[in-house]
């Protein structure tokens, strides 16, 4: 990013993270990092760090690795979500450029691993941006998702000199341009397929029950979708199923997980079915290694037969053009189009 002494507005969209490679040395750091997060394990530090460092990160990087390494983008030397992501804020930005020239531009930060989020702030303030709108890209709030994303960008915010205007975006669950999007994705999907699914199921991130009690709204997020999805397609209930997936730790996390309840729809005669999973604004390891492999491995040996993963929204135009939408609205008093 170059200098520039004229003021700006700059968008930065924020996703979870990637390791920068799928080495140990790699993975662990990026898996230390992660867990170390209270807003992903909230168990207290002389509790928990010591059974993360001595015994988690000694065998969970070789695992994590090995998954990373099955969906690793090897020509251009990166994981999916980082591919997809430069696809998403290059789009963005032109979307936003074409409204209102170079008023407007976007870049992105990870929570976790590079590029940081303190990083692309410091850049965006070094080279003379004012006013600044943080988009963590999660459509659905939670705790370990878009507060933890805010909480690196005010902890940044904090140290800034000079301190720049800010403006975060909160959930969009509900936003009309989302849900078409959405919607549309499994109507063209299912227009692909040679024979009807019985079921879509709807694959959410999942989390531990105990969050939901504590306040997180989270679960009624994922409802909230999961309705506004069918009641745009127009379908009955029963023909989506919403479902949670990538449990970690002892404690009960919401159900039912995706991984048990796909191999029971087998076990119940279902042996086709489809899989979206809307909490992911990119595909990711949770979708492109969790789902298409750990899941549909689980529909089958339970006696499934048709698995169709309906790929995230990722860089399609119905996406981009949700989120430059919502960017729009978060512009509002700062600027108009040119």
């Amino acid at each position: 990013m170059t200098t520039n002494s004229s003021k700006k507005i700059g968008v930065l969209i924020a996703n979870l993270g990637t390791p920068d490679n799928y080495d140990y040395w790699s993975m662990r750091r990026y898996l230390s990092e992660f867990l170390s997060d209270k807003r992903v394990i909230d168990y207290p530090s002389w509790k928990w760090q010591p059974l993360l460092q001595l015994i988690i990160l000694t065998k969970r990087p070789f695992s994590s690795g090995k998954a990373y390494k099955s969906i690793w983008n090897h020509g251009a030397g990166e994981s999916p979500l980082m591919t997809i992501t430069k696809a998403q804020t290059a789009a963005l930005d032109s979307a936003l450029t074409a409204k209102y020239g170079d008023q407007v531009m976007v870049d992105f930060c990870m929570r976790y691993g590079n590029p940081s989020t303190k990083s692309k702030l410091d850049e965006m303030i070094n080279a003379g941006f004012d006013r600044i709108i943080f988009f963590p890209l999660y459509p659905q709030h939670a705790g370990a998702t878009t507060a933890t994303a805010n909480d690196a960008f005010y902890r940044a915010l904090c140290d800034a000199k000079p301190q720049p205007v800010a403006r975060t975006i909160p959930a969009y669950c509900e936003n009309d341009l989302y849900i078409n999007a959405l919607a549309g994705s499994v109507r063209d999907a299912y227009d692909s397929f040679k024979i009807r699914p019985d079921h879509l199921v709807v694959s959410y991130h999942g989390m531990p029950k105990r969050y939901i009690d504590e306040g997180d709204p989270y679960l009624d997020h994922c409802t909230a979708t999961s309705r506004l999805l069918a009641q745009e397609l127009g379908w009955k209930d029963g023909e989506i199923i919403t479902t949670f997936q990538s449990q970690f730790g002892p404690e009960e996390w919401l159900k039912p997980y995706t991984v048990d309840h796909v191999a029971k729809l087998a076990a119940d005669g279902k042996k086709n079915i489809a899989v979206i999973a809307p909490a992911f604004a990119a595909d990711c390891i949770e979708t492109l290694e969790e789902i298409n492999e750990e899941i549909c491995d689980s529909f089958k040996h339970a006696g499934g037969e048709i698995f169709q993963y309906i790929p995230c929204l990722n860089d399609s135009d119905a996406h981009i053009q949700a989120l430059a939408s919502i960017i729009d609205e978060s512009l509002s008093g700062w600027i108009s189009a040119v």
